[in-house]
């Protein structure tokens, strides 16, 4: 996750980081997992409650910068912060495409109430300024970076071993949130027709669409060649198991992360151009480009990789260099370093 991931480069620089979240937020106990400082606050909602506690920790516990990552932690901190005579910087990253309201209190938000935005990608920045107006000198693109020790090639037969994998099959894999945008169902139905009827379809991750994607994989007659492997913490192994990795997303995509890390590990892609998705493959070369919600694409790009050993060769090599010259975590902390040392001048002098 970027937000532990930045947590953890920023306290390595040797600054004194908290990390706030709500008692039932998972992140909190990531967090501390990796030795992170984590205060507990009642801050999941949009509540008077919230604004309080916030207000109140604030004031004992002065910052010299803030940085929020959703709707709720910024309008929350924009308020509680508002009337304080020693205002703490604010830097607003923003994760994902959805559109942002065009109204004035969006505006305000973004603006008036921050001293600077992050976007995770560079057509997420671009959007913002010609979509929503903002000042293009108030945004920043940092792409989110990756362990690259971690995620990196391995032997394919030592983790299907591992794992319980089949050695012989051609195995497609997503790793995402189950949710519709992620076009989890096309590539199931795409599954379905493809020619290799000893291939496997992996499936890890967890989300609302869980019970309708296991319904459709029953309907189609998969069950024996679909794995569902819910929520994994060993996701480079996953990932190794896999022969193409396959994300046919429609909506809402930043940089997706869990694409960096397949490619980091050398495995050629199928996906979409959704949201800065350009950012995390090279077209041709690291990837094959379909267009999204369509199954047919989907299908003719896997028959196209599967039948072009070459090809899986060829992309797998070029997507390893591209990640390890471009997904490094060190570039991303050293740029939120530098966004939040100049945030801080810039409230300065407010």
């Amino acid at each position: 996750m970027r937000i532990v991931k930045e947590a953890q480069g920023m306290a390595e620089l040797g600054h004194d980081l908290t990390l706030l979240c709500p008692d039932e937020a998972e992140i909190g106990a990531l967090a501390k997992k990796h030795g992170l400082n984590v205060h507990l606050l009642p801050i999941g909602r949009k509540k008077i409650a919230a604004l309080l506690a916030l207000r109140t920790w604030l004031g004992e516990n002065p910052q010299d910068v803030i940085n929020t990552h959703s709707s709720t932690d910024s309008w929350l901190i924009a308020l509680a912060t508002r009337m304080m005579a020693d205002r703490p910087a604010i830097v607003r990253t923003r994760h994902i495409s959805s559109p942002i309201p065009a109204n004035l209190s969006s505006r305000w938000l973004y603006t008036k109430s921050c001293d600077h935005v992050v976007t995770t990608g560079e057509k997420l920045r671009q959007t913002l300024i010609d979509v929503n107006h903002f000042p293009a000198e108030h945004i920043t693109s940092v792409r989110t970076g990756i362990n690259l020790d971690y995620f990196s090639p391995v032997d394919q037969s030592v983790v299907r071993n591992k794992l319980g994998m089949d050695k012989k099959a051609f195995i497609i894999g997503i790793v995402a949130t189950l949710r519709s945008w992620k076009g989890h169902r096309y590539l199931i139905r795409a599954f379905s027709r493809f020619s290799n009827k000893n291939s496997r379809l992996l499936i890890v991750g967890e989300g609302p669409q869980w019970d309708t994607l296991h319904t459709l994989v029953d309907k189609l007659g998969l069950r024996d060649r679909v794995i569902f492997t819910n929520r994994q913490q060993n996701i480079a192994e996953w990932m190794n198991t896999m022969d193409v990795f396959c994300l046919p997303s429609y909506a809402n995509e930043g940089v997706p992360q869990a694409l960096m890390q397949s490619q980091a590990c050398g495995i050629p892609a199928i996906t979409t151009l959704n949201g800065s998705i350009n950012e995390a493959v090279i077209p041709d070369k690291t990837a094959l480009i379909i267009e999204p919600r369509n199954s047919d694409a989907v299908l003719a790009a896997l028959e196209q990789i599967y039948k072009d050993n070459k090809m899986i060769s060829t992309m797998s090599e070029a997507a390893h260099l591209n990640a390890q010259k471009n997904f490094s975590s060190q570039q991303m902390i050293e740029k939120m370093d530098a966004v939040f040392t100049a945030a801080i001048e810039i409230n300065a002098t407010k």
